[in-house]
């Protein structure tokens, strides 16, 4: 069995300069994982899932458009984990469809925490390096267009690659009113 996630990942620039604070504030996770906002946390899929797995995602894709996310500010899950994260200031309804669609297919995968997307910049540091991450990351404002997801290995030498990129092609997600 292959662990695997699916996400959104942050585009450029912002996804180089979130990487590169993340690289700096000590996290030793910083090159294994790519920004981006989890639709899907790490899970075990075997080989023979992974065929029906994809499908469903490509499924996922046709029957939800791209949207506008806006990333802005920091917040952080202390004291229950130490993470820090840039806030999803926009976008957080498409977020919470896609991420349910994706969950709702042939693999299934039971959530730890209520699914609460964001942008992790700094985990299981010590508290110094939190806190420098969350300053440094305030003044991020990143809006842009988010027009697919991606499927992620998690390879043997502990970095996440994606896989497969799944084009959102359905109705243009609007938020809830």
């Amino acid at each position: 069995m292959a662990v695997h996630g699916v996400s959104i990942a942050v585009p450029e620039p912002w996804g180089s300069r979130l990487q590169q604070l993340r690289e700096d504030v000590g996290d030793p996770f910083a090159r294994a994982i790519p920004p981006h906002v989890t639709l899907m946390p790490p899970t075990e899929i075997s080989p023979a899932q992974l065929e029906g797995f994809t499908a469903h995602l490509a499924s996922v894709a046709r029957q939800h458009g791209p949207f506008i996310m806006r990333l802005r500010g920091t917040g952080t899950f202390r004291p229950v984990s130490p993470v820090v994260f840039v806030q999803v200031a926009q976008g957080i309804p498409m977020c919470e469809r896609l991420e349910q669609a994706v969950r709702r297919g042939p693999v299934s995968r039971d959530l730890e925490f209520p699914y609460h997307p964001h942008v992790t910049v700094a985990h299981a540091i010590d508290d110094d390096g939190l806190d420098r991450a969350f300053d440094e990351a305030s003044d991020l404002d990143a809006v842009y267009q988010v027009d697919a997801f991606h499927l992620y290995e998690h390879g043997a030498d502990g970095v996440w690659r994606p896989m497969a990129e799944f084009t959102l092609s359905g109705e243009r997600l609007q938020p809830a009113s």
